[in-house]
């Protein structure tokens, strides 16, 4: 039996003590996790010591290199003058986040007026509207740039000045728990990296990918349908630069260790401005073979264990966030053995909570939930349905079949969404993402029914709230943004659909209006936020286990690490009134259980509870 499937037995036998679910789970069958999360061979040994595990971790990505040296140059670059490290590594567990714990996603320009500097009115907003209901905040890249909002960065030590300055970032950092976005594989065409690239001057004559228009590319994985390579003239002669993501965006060449040492300052620069949660963008591609998919290479994983060793002994309490599009097995991979990232996007939901919403069933959101292995001690996931991209359909691969990835497609594009595509190694195309805000994909469902849009919306975010992991939200999910065409015609591009920008005041006004949608679903999430806050059943690693239940329903119960508090949270899909026996959820007799979302008394021997379209509960024993 593998270790998560002993953990699992271990949670099963407390359920039945403080009377819990059962389950059917065969503890003979094989294991549902994926394999690279299982391999023991890279967990450090306690005793080694912060050198010994850099250097193993050198030899492992440079192996060409003196390991004492680069691993010395490797700590120099995190730790300058100035800085000192733990003498002990911080051990794996639980502290590092809680049931209060909720992040708010957005840019740094979502808010405009003409007047002030855009970082002043996002902290405005904050303090005046998410103070008690997030408290953490993911700036989308703040820093000065030529493309794809913020991701093609040409300066990573400054911000941007249409946005504001240090002196802005470092006041929210103040306020609330900060994230930033570490672009760590690509740069800007026009940076003064690529700049310095193409006149031939060290070091950054060796910082770029380069390949032949000969190479065979052919298992390459590309999130895009544009060239891979690129032609650019150097001072050199032509050279054929790898660009994974678009032409303005230039890989960097991780195989030469200056990159790398590059990078770990400016991770330095953002711990010391305030940034305590570090999002690893597009990670899975940093390292380049020719002659292999050129993602999730065993370079890459070490280099997220080198950053993690830093962060383990770095004295401010900093987590590793990584960004990877995936199907489900290849996403767990980046928790490692608990010595890679300490939490990770969880990808699949935004699009099986997307077509459960849509389809009335949770019957694919059940079953995979259900097959989701909780997350390893020290690690967590974040959970979110929408971001600054678009709604990603390869985390549905193996999940949805072809035909229901079909209608959510085609339910979207009626919603007024749109969709983009990637290539395939076949030379062919499929969909890649669906652009549309959240709340306009919900406004249809597969019967074109388009009744109880704001319940709907409302259920689904509830659902973000409830699972284990920490729940994220986009700007345009809390203020119910509408799908921005204009900014698509305007600026020529999909994603520029859910990146809309507010009229501050206007925002303002309409959100002091208790009848306007903005208004309505603000209070409906935030009421709900600030409940979820109070709950221990609801810390990101409290036990979770699938409950069996009409397929029109989604439903986990929730216990807290002390075994105190149970919350059975259940999630009506449908438009339609679906009753649930008390004894079906197992509930102790004896115990008071309350609905905290309406204040209804629940009886664990009374009559059938009902839920109304969309309607969700969280039945608890502790108020």
């Amino acid at each position: 039996m593998c270790r998560l499937c002993r953990r699992r037995a271990e949670r099963r036998r407390l359920r039945f003590d403080k009377g819990g679910p059962g389950s059917n789970h065969d503890l003979n069958a094989p294991c549902q996790v994926a394999p690279e999360t299982e391999s023991r061979s890279n967990v450090p040994h306690p005793s080694l010591t912060f050198e010994t595990r850099l250097q193993e971790l050198v030899r492992q990505i440079y192996p060409a290199q003196d390991a004492g040296a680069l691993g010395q140059e490797i700590a120099a670059a995190f730790w300058p003058e100035g800085t000192h490290r733990r003498k002990r590594a911080r051990r794996p567990g639980n502290g590092l986040w809680s049931e209060r714990d909720a992040v708010l996603i957005t840019y740094g320009d979502t808010f405009q007026d003409g007047r002030h500097k855009p970082l002043d009115l996002l902290y405005h907003f904050l303090r005046r509207q998410m103070a008690g209901v997030v408290n953490g905040v993911h700036i989308l890249p703040f820093f000065p740039y030529t493309s794809d909002d913020g991701f093609a960065v040409t300066d990573y030590r400054q911000v941007n000045p249409q946005l504001g300055g240090w002196e802005d970032i470092t006041r929210i950092a103040d306020a609330f728990h900060l994230m930033s976005d570490l672009v760590l594989n690509h740069v800007s065409s026009q940076s003064t990296w690529f700049n310095q690239y193409r006149q031939g001057n060290a070091p950054y004559d060796r910082f770029f990918y380069e390949a032949g228009p000969d190479d065979d590319l052919s298992r390459v994985t590309r999130p895009r349908t544009t060239p891979l390579l690129q032609e650019v003239e150097t001072r050199m002669g032509p050279r054929h630069v790898w660009c994974t993501f678009s032409h303005d965006q230039i890989d960097l060449d991780f195989s030469n260790p200056e990159v790398l040492l590059e990078i770990l300052r400016i991770m330095r620069l953002h711990i010391d401005k305030g940034v305590r949660i570090l999002r690893l963008d597009a990670v899975a591609f940093l390292w380049k073979e020719l002659g292999t998919t050129c993602i999730h290479l065993p370079q890459t994983h070490a280099i997220v264990q080198v950053m993690r060793l830093l962060c383990d002994f770095s004295v401010e309490s900093v987590v590793l966030l990584t960004e990877t599009n995936v199907p489900r097995s290849e996403n767990l991979s980046y928790f490692g053995n608990r010595n890679e990232a300490h939490a990770i996007y969880n990808f699949p939901l935004p699009p099986l909570i997307l077509h459960a919403m849509q389809s009335g069933t949770a019957r694919f959101l059940n079953r995979w939930q259900a097959a989701m292995p909780p997350a390893q001690l020290g690690c967590a996931y974040l959970n979110f349905t929408a971001s600054h991209d678009g709604i990603g359909m390869r985390p549905a691969e193996g999940v949805l079949p072809p035909e229901e990835k079909d209608k959510v497609i085609e339910t979207v594009r009626k919603a007024g969404g749109l969709v983009s595509m990637r290539s395939t190694p076949d030379g062919g195309e499929e969909p890649y993402e669906l652009n549309c805000t959240f709340f306009d994909a919900l406004r249809m469902t597969f019967a074109g029914e388009a009744d109880h849009h704001i319940p709907r919306f409302l259920c689904s975010q509830t659902i973000v709230m409830s699972l284990e992991g920490i729940p994220a939200f986009y700007i345009h999910s809390l203020l119910a943004t509408p799908n921005d065409h204009d900014a698509v015609a305007h600026r020529g591009m999909n994603r520029a659909i859910n990146r809309h920008r507010w009229h501050y005041p206007d925002l303002q006004a309409r959100l002091t209006d208790p009848s306007s949608t903005q208004a309505r679903v603000l209070a409906g999430l935030t009421e709900r936020l600030k409940l979820r806050a109070k709950q221990p059943a609801f810390h990101p690693n409290a036990t979770q286990f699938t409950l069996a239940l009409d397929e029109r329903l989604f439903g986990i119960w929730r216990q807290s690490l002390d075994r105190h508090q149970s919350i059975f949270a259940i999630h009506n899909v449908s438009n339609e009134t679906v009753t649930v026996s008390p004894t079906a959820v197992n509930l102790i007799d004896g115990e008071p259980w309350l609905d905290l979302l309406t204040g209804e008394e629940i009886l664990p021997v009374g009559a059938e509870i009902p839920f109304a379209p969309y309607q969700c509960r969280w039945i608890s024993n502790r108020a």
